[in-house]
């Protein structure tokens, strides 16, 4: 049985004569195979003669002053699977054509050209229960901190919804671990255990479960392309797993820039506000945009982000997306036990232009005393030497650590066995200026998801 051809439209400009973008189309047809049903004129005139001209290609051809809108009105009327790219220097130059493929892979289609070929991510169809995405722009930007927020946010504020949350990672378990989080307590005692049985006992899963109490499932990923596709991953293990499972939702938490390789009902996206603008507008920054209905933009304050920053970061994000919610967050250290009247060591991999802000903070708000600040969590020697000099100089009673990185396996050890108390830290989201607040903007995502998953739809 012969295959349907590919549906395509093509990019044509008027720096190519007429005859030339004929001859092109029919290479298409020809040499690829595609069934050509429309082009997109996006700019350039000294080779064509007026708009009536266009009209000899054979084909429909849409004509629009913004060529970023000609295309996307050409995917909503043809819904091609493939767009190739016939145009050249200097109608298109190579940031237009990230624009154009990051509009083009959103929408689930091939965009190709002469020596170049953007596929759009796989996302597999597994979960049977509804399902949210949380994703990122960058490392470091507090997807986890996040997801572990909004599973606590669905406990608190939607009776009946159980949350599970499948993560990803680069330290991740070869094959899907579950963390019962929702029954079990996670003590200090028990992560080095697991640290000694060579696991990554500061792991994602690991964090979610500690500092939401739900239950996790932890993944891992290798390798990471421009539209955050993983190379090698065992999340559709993972997904499958959560099926089985009682919890009746599933939060899917990327890594890094990189997303779940799993299709869902709605997405978030965490940006960091102190990455500034291009890694918002450059590359395939715009694809985790443009898939995404709402922003948890987070750091938007200083020294991390002035407010022209933040503005500017903002002002990018509705332009890309129009239709998506923007909510501006900063993160605060929420310790899981009492440090009243503790003398404290924190370890974190907030930057060091931060640290006076946290220090000031726990001090004020959980009654410490807050004697050395590490900045050195994801750096293990570094961490190691400046532990050893806070433990030594300082004579701390308790270590407040964040869990990641070397959390456990450098931090909690070292401070076990100085007979140390140790206290794990969570970072909740905090929402600061803005016109939207943090809470109901989740809450209304999850409820869509909810109806979609209900009507059989998926994100687009």
């Amino acid at each position: 049985m012969n295959k349907k051809p590919f549906k395509a439209i093509c990019l044509i400009d008027g720096e190519h004569y007429l005859p030339v973008n004929q001859g092109g189309i029919e290479h298409v047809r020809r040499v690829r195979g595609y069934d050509v049903v429309a082009a997109v004129f996006i700019g350039g005139h000294e080779k064509i003669g007026t708009a009536e001209d266009l009209k000899k290609l054979g084909v429909p051809v849409i004509i629009d002053p913004d060529p970023f809108k000609g295309i996307a009105r050409a995917l909503d009327e043809y819904e091609p699977d493939v767009v190739v790219d016939l145009s050249d220097d200097p109608v298109v130059r190579p940031e237009h054509r990230f624009e154009y493929a990051n509009l083009i892979l959103a929408r689930n289609a091939v965009y190709e050209g002469a020596d170049f070929r953007f596929e759009p991510p796989e996302y597999l169809d597994i979960p049977e229960k509804p399902s949210i995405s949380v994703v990122g722009t960058a490392k470091r930007v507090g997807k986890t901190a996040v997801a572990a927020y909004i599973a606590r946010l669905l406990v608190e504020k939607m009776p009946g919804i159980e949350p599970l949350i499948v993560t990803m990672g680069r330290g991740g378990p070869p094959e899907p671990e579950l963390i019962r989080g929702d029954e079990i307590a996670l003590t200090p005692d028990m992560l080095l255990q697991f640290a000694r049985e060579g696991k990554h006992a500061a792991s994602d899963h690991f964090e979610d479960a500690l500092m939401s109490r739900v239950a996790t499932i932890g993944c891992r990923r290798c390798g990471g392309g421009f539209a955050g596709q993983v190379y090698s991953s065992v999340v559709r293990e993972g997904a499958l797993l959560a099926n089985s499972m009682p919890q009746n939702l599933l939060i899917f938490e990327g890594s890094g820039a990189s997303v779940p390789p799993i299709e869902t009902d709605a997405w978030i996206v965490t940006v960091g506000a102190h990455q500034g603008v291009e890694y918002v507008e450059m590359y395939m920054g715009p694809y985790r945009i443009t898939k995404s209905e709402l922003a948890i933009m987070t750091m938007c304050e200083e020294p991390m982000a002035d407010d022209a920053l933040v503005e500017a970061v903002e002002h990018s994000l509705n332009r890309l997306n129009p239709d998506m919610k923007v909510v501006r967050t900063v993160f605060r250290p929420k310790p899981l036990g009492s440090l009243e009247k503790k003398k404290v060591v924190f370890a974190t991999t907030a930057p060091p232009s931060i640290g006076d802000k946290l220090r000031t903070y726990l001090e004020q708000e959980h009654g410490c005393s807050v004697v050395g600040v590490s900045h050195n969590l994801s750096k293990r020697p570094l961490l190691r030497d400046e532990l050893g000099g806070f433990f030594e100089e300082q004579k701390p009673d308790t270590l407040l650590t964040e869990l990641k990185a070397a959390a456990v396996d450098v931090a909690t050890a070292m401070a076990v066995e100085r007979g140390m108390e140790v206290v794990y830290a969570d970072n909740v989201p905090v929402q600061v200026g803005g016109n939207l607040d943090l809470e109901p903007a989740i809450l209304e995502v999850i409820r869509s998801a909810i109806e979609r998953f209900e009507a059989g739809e998926k994100t687009e």
